[in-house]
């Protein structure tokens, strides 16, 4: 089963995007902020990391740069979620080394493409 790393700090959304694609058969694990997706992306190797961009304690840019910035997690595809929806902000979420880039509310249709342009 295709596992996703959900980093989402606010609880209706994650609960929502994770029942949304659990029946589309991924299987979600949740983090509710950048310090605990750094963590889970080394344990758990997900094959995709869907990041909340505004997160406490370590926002989703730099949870970001470390998880790319690590040999062991670098290769893990990461698709920025956020409500900014301003051309700076794809640039700076490719910047940080975001794969991809999707913007709130949640289009399921339109994120489902990009999670499957990385996982085939």
């Amino acid at each position: 089963m295709t596992s996703i790393l959900l980093v989402e700090d606010n609880e209706l959304n994650r609960d929502m995007l994770s029942r949304r694609l659990i029946k589309h058969g991924f299987e979600i694990t949740p983090a509710v902020d950048g310090v605990e997706s750094v963590h889970l992306a080394k344990i758990i190797q997900p094959d995709l990391i869907l990041m909340d961009m505004s997160l406490p304690i370590m926002d989703g840019w730099e949870a970001t740069l470390r998880i790319k910035g690590d040999p062991a997690t670098r290769h893990i595809p990461v698709i920025a979620l956020t409500a900014h929806a301003m051309g700076e902000d794809r640039q700076k979420a490719l910047k940080a080394g975001c794969d991809e880039y999707d913007t709130k509310p949640i289009e399921l249709s339109r994120l489902l493409s990009k999670i499957y342009k990385f996982l085939g």
